[in-house]
């Protein structure tokens, strides 16, 4: 049945106002199909010059918040979207199918308020290899850590951060790999925290009995103390982590504690543009070194593209190079992969979340021809 108590069906009703009785109906019967049933996108990937999901996740129960990208090496088309839902007490991680519907065999709840979340392919730890999923749990000020495919719980009933500080607690939660060695780190941030050492940096261990644990390696981050830092995303072959200081800017570090500099700010940008918050960030390369950085504009309903890499003269500039308008709302996270996911998806995809509880899947394709459409002269 149609509500307009619905926020996509809402959202179609006032984009429809104007147009003819059919049209306007025509536009509402689409919302309620895409609404949690994983229906496709319209032709070419855009209507209205928006940037349209090729799918729409089912809804979460509560408040969805932040996906991660798990590949199936064995086989790609089978790969998950891994997204929070911040319940308080009936939160949870949910496993989503490539054409947006849950798997609840590997969705594991309940959860206290998980925030952000990470994956992380072939870490080595105790000697074995593994995939991971990390999570901010808001509700028990740790971090729990669930091996993949099946989402089997490792930690031990979490992993606690920011020295039970609950003024921190934790949000926004990233995976570096270390290449000379792979070393796993998780990079911490929370609801609060100093203007310098903001984020907290563990590195995952093996623990008794095949669990992991985390040992606190290193503070650093600058805070303008305007709102909180939730957003982080490591480029994992540069070896940089970069995470939003909402309604300031993005900035730019070595993920690795122990590179030469490493407590030493790179860049500080995305500074102005932004309508208000500095949200989700994705990495999208092109070559080693070439690609994307994508961040979301949140109450912009934009995503907004940057350089991965720097200029010649200055390595750590990132030039913005497009403003896009998107179906996803208000995007808290989001997620990119370059890998490629079968037919459906073989330049890999871009997920965000959107405020309907769901999550939008773009196909790269559409993404790359809104790029190639637009530069940095938009502004709406």
């Amino acid at each position: 049945m149609l509500s307009l108590e619905d926020p996509t069906v809402l959202r179609a009703f006032r984009s429809s106002r104007s147009a003819t009785p059919l049209l306007a109906i025509a536009l509402l019967c689409s919302a309620c199909d895409r609404r949690g049933t994983a229906a496709p996108a319209a032709a070419n990937g855009f209507v209205d010059d928006t940037l349209r999901a090729a799918v729409v996740t089912q809804p979460v129960p509560n408040d969805a918040d932040d996906p991660a990208i798990w590949i199936d090496a064995a086989d790609p088309a089978r790969s998950l979207v891994i997204g929070t839902d911040k319940g308080d007490s009936t939160g949870g991680l949910y496993a989503f199918r490539l054409d947006g519907t849950i798997d609840s065999a590997r969705t594991r709840r309940p959860l206290k308020r998980p925030n952000n979340v990470d994956v992380v392919l072939g870490a080595v730890i105790g000697g074995e290899t593994m995939d991971l999923a990390v999570t901010a749990e808001r509700g028990t000020m740790s971090l729990r850590v669930f091996r993949l495919p099946d989402m089997t719980p490792v930690d031990d009933g979490g992993i606690p951060v920011f020295d039970g500080d609950k003024s921190r607690a934790p949000m926004g939660v990233a995976l570096y790999k270390r290449p000379r060695d792979g070393a796993v780190f998780a990079i911490v941030g929370g609801k609060s925290g100093p203007r310098d050492g903001y984020l907290w940096q563990y590195r995952l261990v093996a623990g008794p009995g095949g669990t992991v644990l985390g040992r606190h390696v290193r503070a650093f981050g600058t805070y303008s103390g305007k709102k909180e830092i939730e957003a982080i995303a490591v480029d994992q072959t540069l070896g940089f982590v970069y995470y939003s200081d909402e309604t300031a800017g993005i900035r730019q570090y070595h993920a690795d504690p122990d590179a030469p500099g490493a407590a030493v700010e790179l860049a500080f940008f995305g500074q102005t543009g932004f309508v208000s918050d500095h949200e989700g960030i994705g990495i999208y390369p092109t070559s080693d070194t070439t690609g994307y950085l994508l961040v979301s504009d949140q109450q912009g309903q934009r995503l907004r593209v940057f350089t991965r890499e720097g200029r010649r003269d200055q390595p750590y500039r990132h030039d913005l190079v497009a403003v896009i308008p998107v179906s996803a709302l208000e995007t808290d996270g989001l997620e990119v992969t370059a890998a490629p996911l079968g037919p459906r998806y073989p330049d890999g995809i871009l997920v965000m979340m959107s405020t309907d509880r769901t999550f939008h899947l773009f196909d790269w394709r559409d993404v790359r021809r809104a790029i190639e459409r637009r530069d940095a002269s938009v502004t709406k």
